[in-house]
């Protein structure tokens, strides 16, 4: 029983890694996107910024926990049967969810996707980045913890 809850406990704490890498992939984004709308300037008070900013990065931390999951799962599940616990593989399958992320976005056909600008794409996969450092740090850097290490031979 106390295997079973071990095990729970990993998974909450795998689950709580994912909300910090999309709040911080989310922060990420909103700051490059305020930035180019021009939301971010000497003549606009701080405080117009960080108030918006208190909605709608967890706003769009939905978002990106919603498009990133699947990929995600599959980058946070291989990293801890590996073991894996270096904050660099962490960044680069961050970057790789989000690359993945944009190959469904131009799969899909949708004109709200296009991609104009060399902007969405770089941001996109720049916010994956932040947000696998930012789950390395809450998560990665215990990953492979449960894992027997023993290495006497079975009798």
């Amino acid at each position: 029983m106390s295997r079973v809850l071990i095990y729970l406990g990993k998974f909450a704490h795998m689950v709580l890694g994912y909300a910090a890498a999309s709040l911080a992939a989310s922060a990420f984004l909103n700051v490059v996107f305020l930035g180019v709308a021009g939301l971010i300037s000497a003549d606009i008070p701080p405080e117009v910024a960080s108030g918006s900013m208190v909605f709608t990065i967890p706003f769009i931390a939905l978002f990106v926990a919603y498009f990133g999951f699947v990929p995600a799962i599959v980058v946070m599940l291989l990293a801890e049967l590996l073991g894996k616990r270096d904050w660099l593989f962490y960044a680069l399958a961050g970057g790789f969810v989000a690359l993945v992320f944009i190959g469904f976005a131009y799969q899909s056909g949708e004109g709200g996707f296009a991609y104009r600008d060399p902007l969405w794409p770089v941001s996109i996969i720049g916010s994956g980045l932040i947000g696998g450092i930012a789950y390395w740090f809450v998560t990665g850097r215990f990953a492979g913890a449960l894992r027997d290490n023993s290495t006497s031979p079975a009798p």
